[in-house]
């Protein structure tokens, strides 16, 4: 039996960036992963290809909108689908190849498959009839995370879909259907409503994004509406009836009224569930919570002392950042170092356009918890480089002590703020004041300017340029 001094299970962002970290710090390392390539769901069927779309159906979009006002003369554009869907494949391809790379480089023994524990140092590899096993001297489990499905709505992969399906559709529907009007939602709705889909969303809760500060979900709201899709807030989804070329949605409001959507597609996007799938869990006795995440001590083991668990299959956020980070630390943790994740600084990014952003406290998390706090916020529209581009929709917001003036969230929708989220999740991490932001030089003309006026009106009437 091959032994290691660590075993990652998962080949996703939390997996293989800790055995990458295994690696570099002396361990000897095997990676086991049932995809034939690595990055998991983030790089094969989500982030990666989801963001391939939506950058070229924005280009298509600008092409269609502003390309004119901007001086640039051209017949109207078309879009190419099989192109889109080609690219964002080539896009895929490349970055899993660069994780290949990374495995080879450091020396990692990559074994495809599905693992499963046999106890707390021995992994059972199963890969179709083929069985072998391996021990690891500290194993980690980062098989990350699944679609979650609605069970009035179950999936059948032709017309009622997941966010797999809907990354790979063969044409570009007329309309399209999608419960939840979170991350994956907005997103896939962006992608197929700027090709001229008729996007209609159904969210349980009473606006986007629910999860965020709920200023940026209305402002997201508005530039939604612009691309003509439509939303039913408060609704409940009771069921839906596929067809050959359509699906029929039907949902109750909050007066109890029943609604009826007709689509050729309806797109299942309610979030995602810990995926402990074949693990062995309960061989080895290791816990799960009523969620069936793996529970996990603040040094990322469970209660198998031999066994660690970071990522999607945990408790937090299910980012793909969040898990990388903890899996670094994890594995850190392991050989004695001192590391440690803040949770208060992990961002959180939505892909529309404009994008939205976030790091910290909501305003709502700050009442309810009766946290007194001063709040400054910047339009991007007094942006000289927003106007220059065409782009002064949105805007960023700063929380900050009332006392203290330190930096509690900071939340942003508007142009490449993916990008300036950045030196919010800086500020949070260094337990920065709206002060030390508002008084740093940002350079002119640029996006980052809205941050410094948003940092120096929450320090008071300091604001220059609105």
């Amino acid at each position: 039996m091959d032994s290691f001094d660590l075993v990652v299970i998962g080949g996703g962002p939390g997996g293989y960036v800790a055995a990458v970290r295994g690696a570099q710090l002396g361990l000897k390392t095997a990676i086991i992963e049932s995809r034939i390539t690595l990055g998991g769901t983030c790089l094969n069927v989500g982030c990666i290809p989801s963001k391939a779309l939506l950058d070229s159906t924005e280009l298509f979009h600008q092409a269609k909108t502003k390309f004119k006002v901007h001086g640039i003369e051209i017949s109207e554009p078309k879009a190419n689908w099989n192109q889109m869907i080609q690219r964002k494949r080539d896009v895929v391809t490349s970055t899993t190849k660069g994780i290949d790379f990374l495995m080879q480089k450091n020396k990692i023994t990559r074994i495809i498959g599905v693992g499963s524990l046999i106890s707390g140092t021995v992994v059972e590899i199963t890969n179709g009839t083929e069985k072998k096993q391996i021990e690891g001297k500290n194993i980690v489990i980062a098989t990350g995370s699944a679609v979650a499905q609605l069970p009035s709505v179950p999936f059948d992969g032709q017309r009622v879909i997941s966010s797999d399906e809907a990354l790979e559709l063969s044409e570009i529907p007329k309309s399209m259907v999608i419960i939840g009007g979170g991350v994956i939602g907005v997103e896939m709705g962006s992608i197929y409503a700027r090709l001229g889909t008729q996007v209609t969303i159904v969210e349980f809760m009473d606006g986007l994004i629910p999860t965020m500060d709920r200023e940026l979900g209305r402002a997201l709201e508005k530039t939604l509406r612009h691309l003509g899709m439509t939303f039913h807030f408060g609704t409940k989804v009771t069921g839906a009836k596929s067809e050959k070329k359509s699906v029929t949605l039907t949902a109750e409001n909050k007066k109890g009224e029943t609604i009826s959507i007709e689509a050729d597609y309806a797109l299942v996007a309610i979030g995602r569930v810990a995926y402990t799938q074949g693990l062995g869990l309960d061989k080895v006795g290791i816990a799960t919570d009523s969620r069936g995440r793996i529970e996990i001590d603040t040094h990322f083991r469970t209660n198998v002392p031999t066994v660690y668990a970071v990522g999607d299959v945990v408790q937090g956020a299910m980012l793909a950042h969040k898990a990388s980070e903890e899996g670094v630390a994890c594995v850190e943790q392991i050989v004695g170092q001192k590391s440690h994740v803040n949770y208060d600084a992990i961002p959180g990014v939505v892909y529309t356009w404009p994008e939205v952003a976030s790091v910290g406290k909501t305003e709502e998390e700050l009442k309810t918890a009766g946290i007194a706090y001063k709040k400054g916020s910047a339009p991007f529209k007094a942006s000289g480089r927003a106007r220059a581009a065409e782009e002064s929709d949105g805007f960023i917001k700063v929380l900050a002590d009332q006392t203290t003036d330190e930096i509690l969230g900071i939340h942003m929708i508007g142009p490449r703020v993916a990008d300036l989220i950045a030196e919010a999740v800086v500020a949070i991490e260094y337990r920065a004041s709206a002060e030390d932001i508002g008084i740093m030089s940002h350079p002119h003309p640029t996006f980052s300017e809205t941050l410094k006026e948003a940092a120096l009106a929450a320090t008071g009437n300091r604001a220059i340029h609105f």
